[in-house]
């Protein structure tokens, strides 16, 4: 069960494994925001959450396309990431509303630029640095939105 939970990682690795752990609990209709500035690991975990789902294709972040679905796992898995995204309107445009409501996990990296059209029941993923304990090390919060 997915619940409020704070995992620390040491390595690209540990990143990978947390996504997915947390993608083999995911249920039909989730949603989890992911949030982190740059070079935080963001897409280390979207491989891993994409692993967690039995995909056996390559993850990569979908910054030029605002969206990819992989049908090939255990539940459909709808990876947005919308940092170029125009405007909420896009998100329309692109099924966003029917996916977010439908039979599969959904994954959305900088998800704080539409956070107005959010589903009130979604994970927020925090990823954070803290150069102090490490180059690569990085807590990852997952909670209730």
């Amino acid at each position: 069960m997915i619940d409020n939970m704070i995992k620390e990682s040491f390595s690209a690795e540990e990143t990978f494994n947390i996504g997915k752990e947390i993608a083999s609990q995911a249920e039909p209709g989730q949603v989890f925001c992911l949030y982190g500035d740059l070079g935080t690991g963001k897409t280390v975990f979207s491989q891993g959450f994409g692993a967690g789902l039995g995909i056996k294709e390559p993850i990569s972040s979908p910054t030029f396309t605002i969206l990819k679905e992989y049908d090939e796992g255990r539940l459909p898995f709808y990876h947005f990431d919308v940092y170029r995204i125009g405007s909420e309107d896009e998100m329309e445009e692109i099924g966003y509303y029917d996916l977010i409501d439908g039979d599969g996990v959904c994954l959305i990296e900088w998800a704080e630029l539409i956070r107005d059209i959010l589903p009130r029941d979604c994970y927020k993923v925090t990823i954070c640095k803290n150069p102090e304990n490490g180059f690569n090390y990085r807590t990852i919060e997952i909670s209730r939105m």
